[in-house]
């Protein structure tokens, strides 16, 4: 019979797998990232807590202090006399009015110009490009009284136009995001397709699209939720209660000597629900799209 070895500590260490001796060495830097982590969810999230605690309290006890966090009594009515309160049924449809045309607008014209600045060769394309980047840097309050007045002039003041008709003019910032990442896409797919006859709209529509579906994924969220928290545009263009979207409808709930915050705050979360849902929803999609290597997956 062999005779048994016995390890030393030292020795039985230097056997264990690397990752279980990082593991061991770094348990302090571990439980440090851990708690800093979880601390910041909770300074995150404890708005959304405070807003959702609102939400299902009566007036009374909203006001008393100290405040509670926890409700004392669960009023779950207070959601469905927010949503009977006001017309939200109406509120809703027109916010998804507005919100299908900016997410078609913004991932159609984008994604097409986007196309144009990323395989197309043309005389001062980098010269186009950089004034195309260079109005990133104009704030949108600079634009807003003469965008008003241009609309004003045109008669489409107290309608949706002025708030749909930007949304196909193109954004700066999507066409340098969807540039970027069409530069991933191996240019010989293009050229391949231009051999067998196919011109640069075909190109785009069945070999750029497809290609660059992580990218449109997160173009669509970026609009969808600029349009469904939309507040400024429908409240300098729209004068009509039934044209009214949801960030507008809320307002119903601020009183000049009263606001009803357990309404309000039932309103909110109703209208934060959908953006919720839809980021988990696509939230590979959302990361994949912002990742401007993920072309040359395809």
């Amino acid at each position: 019979m062999g005779q048994a070895y016995s390890y030393s500590k030292r020795e039985a260490e230097l056997l264990q797998p690397s990752s279980y001796k990082r593991a061991r060495r770094f348990p302090l830097r571990t439980l440090l990232i851990l708690t800093f982590l979880v601390a910041g969810s909770i300074l995150f999230l404890l708005p959304l807590w405070w807003m959702i605690s609102t939400s299902l309290k009566s007036m009374q006890e909203i006001a008393q202090y100290p405040p509670t966090f926890i409700p004392e009594t669960f009023y779950w009515r207070n959601y469905l006399e927010t949503w009977t309160a006001a017309p939200f049924t109406r509120y809703t449809m027109n916010t998804l009015l507005l919100t299908f045309f900016a997410v078609t607008g913004n991932v159609l014209v984008n994604a097409f110009v986007a196309y144009g600045f990323a395989k197309i060769r043309f005389r001062g394309k980098k010269l186009w490009f950089s004034v195309l980047l260079s109005t990133i840097m104009i704030p949108g309050f600079v634009t807003l009284i003469p965008q008003y007045v241009l609309f004003s002039k045109l008669g489409l003041v107290g309608t949706y136009y002025p708030i749909i008709i930007p949304q196909f003019l193109g954004s700066a910032f999507y066409i340098f995001m969807l540039r970027q990442f069409y530069l991933t896409i191996p240019t010989e797919l293009s050229e391949a397709a231009r051999i067998d006859g196919a011109g640069h709209f075909q190109i785009w529509y069945r070999i750029i699209l497809p290609l660059s579906k992580p990218a449109l994924a997160a173009i669509a969220i970026f609009a969808f939720n600029g349009a469904w928290n939309d507040f400024l545009g429908p409240l300098l263009y729209v004068n009509d209660e039934s044209l009214y979207t949801l960030q507008i409808g809320l307002q119903s709930f601020r009183g000049a000597m009263q606001t009803q915050w357990n309404y309000l705050m039932a309103g909110s979360v109703i209208v934060l629900l959908p953006m919720i849902v839809l980021f988990f929803v696509f939230q590979r999609y959302f990361i994949e799209g912002m990742n401007l290597t993920a072309g040359t997956k395809g």
